[in-house]
């Protein structure tokens, strides 16, 4: 007998209720916002439209469902099921953090702040639920596959992202390692940097972009389902040993990135979650590319 499908609800703490864990009580994270000169009420209000998108799509979950919660802080230690229909209340970045976690589970994004979020990742509002669940579950549904971006290195870690990957000093350091295309005979530069960028047509419209503006580059920007990812490295800096011809590029297919870590320290994480990190150590190589799996996020 299969297992009726469970609703796992994705939510992160709102910035209201991280005012009162941290001053304690209403008033004194109002005096607190005061002094800076911003207002509690604006905080309050979208603390509480929060709560009700979080109420709504509680409450037009299937009676024969099973359902549960899980906070964003909590990602890294929750099992997903096969049979879950994951549905991220919140903002777009939020769906990001739950993608790494998941095996093929559909996803529904429900945006809890029209207007304020854009909208990319969480597509629906929480009054669509009620139609929403069952046609995910059923598969019935409209379903975009995201690329995603993994990096695996030659002790079995594997660090999956929606948007992209960050491999780079853990602090303000200089990351200091060999970079090339993978394959025994491929040539690889040396390289002083502040870190090496590689996503995804998702996160194009974020990070990426940003570099990709910055350097003028000629690369294109692929689509969130296209089959490709681009990478960029940061602020690269020539020395008579190390090497600046090899900073951008496009991976389609198996094609994979190598970086074989020549500092003490580098730490790999995905779509700003620094608390799940990979953490390599001198000598250690890490290959990153295109995932096996995809995000299948409800269109």
């Amino acid at each position: 007998m299969s297992l009726a499908p469970r609703a796992v609800l994705v939510h992160r703490a709102t910035e209201y209720e991280e005012l009162l864990a941290r001053h304690g009580t209403h008033g004194q994270a109002a005096f607190f916002l005061s002094s800076r000169g911003r207002s509690i009420q604006e905080v309050t209000e979208r603390h509480h439209r929060t709560r009700r998108a979080l109420a709504d799509v509680a409450a037009a979950v299937p009676l024969q469902w099973r359902g549960t919660r899980v906070e964003r802080a909590d990602l890294d230690r929750f099992l997903f099921g096969p049979e879950d229909v994951v549905v991220v209340v919140g903002q777009d970045g939020l769906v990001a953090n739950a993608a790494k976690y998941l095996s093929g589970q559909p996803v529904v994004g429900i945006d809890t702040d029209p207007g304020r979020n854009p909208g990319v990742l969480v597509r629906h509002l929480a009054a669509d639920a009620a139609k929403l669940l069952p046609a995910a579950a059923s598969r019935r549904g409209t379903v975009d596959e995201l690329t995603m971006v993994e990096a695996v290195a030659d002790d079995t870690q594997r660090l999956l992202a929606l948007n992209e990957i960050y491999l780079g000093p853990p602090g303000h350091q200089t990351a200091r390692y060999r970079l090339g295309p993978d394959g025994e005979a491929a040539p690889a530069e040396a390289q002083a940097s502040s870190g090496v960028l590689v996503g995804t047509g998702t996160g194009a419209t974020g990070w990426l972009r940003s570099l990709w503006q910055q350097r003028g580059s000629s690369l294109g920007l692929p689509g969130p389902a296209e089959p490709q990812l681009i990478w960029f490295v940061r602020e690269a800096w020539p020395s008579p040993t190390t090497g600046t011809s090899f900073v951008e590029g496009a991976l389609t297919d198996s094609q994979r990135l190598r970086l074989t870590v020549e500092s003490d320290r580098l730490v790999a994480f995905g779509d700003g979650m620094e608390t799940d990190a990979l953490h390599l150590t001198w000598g250690q190589t890490v290959r990153l590319g295109i995932a096996d799996m995809a995000l299948r996020l409800l269109s």
